[in-house]
């Protein structure tokens, strides 16, 4: 059975995605980024190793959504905190290697999934982190199996995400992809097109 990809998005509506870019960019520009920063994630990672799957907000919404591909397999993310959905969506994958990401991480590229994926040879969970202290990617070999706890008391949108994390799941052993950034806010965004 092949890793799956499992790849986190919103349905793209004016004000419900990306709001702090919002801030600095304006909603509808933070919305038309979102959008076809979406697609183009889902470009650059189709590949024949892993199969992608999109674990969709608003549920209903998200489901039945026009505006990604067809052809990728859905499921919906569920309520609760961003933990007890990445951990639902994980565990609904079954029992083949997954990891999951964001969908705002402009500088992914297939080879930071195949190293995520090939760190389950010597772990039994991979995290990518990000430059703000928090992660783009988490993965488990067995994600069906999740330790008690996993994803719980995690301080979300803070710089100790990463490390609340991974004390949420003592008992795996983590290894670490490449640190990526994610964006946020107008200041991350002028950094990865303007780097020092």
């Amino acid at each position: 059975m092949k890793p799956t990809l499992i790849v986190m998005v919103k349905e793209p509506y004016l004000g419900r995605v990306k709001t702090r870019l919002g801030l600095d960019l304006g909603l509808v520009a933070a919305t038309w980024w979102y959008r076809h920063q979406v697609m183009r994630t889902l470009r650059n990672l189709r590949d024949p190793r892993w199969r992608i799957v999109l674990a969709v907000s608003p549920d209903r919404e998200g489901m039945r959504s026009r505006i990604w591909p067809g052809y990728l397999p859905r499921i919906p993310q569920g309520s609760g905190d961003l933990g007890s959905r990445m951990a639902r969506c994980l565990a609904y994958v079954g029992g083949a290697p997954s990891c999951l990401i964001g969908s705002d991480i402009p500088g992914i590229r297939k080879h930071h999934i195949q190293a995520a994926f090939a760190g389950f040879g010597s772990y039994s969970a991979m995290i990518g982190p990000a430059t703000d202290g928090g992660y783009w990617l988490i993965g488990l070999r067995h994600p069906a199996q999740q330790p008690a706890g996993f994803l719980r008391n995690v301080r979300w949108s803070t710089e100790y995400a990463l490390e609340d994390t991974l004390a949420s799941a003592p008992s795996l052993n983590w290894g670490r992809c490449d640190v990526l950034s994610d964006v946020d806010t107008g200041a991350d965004l002028y950094r990865l097109q303007y780097p020092a």
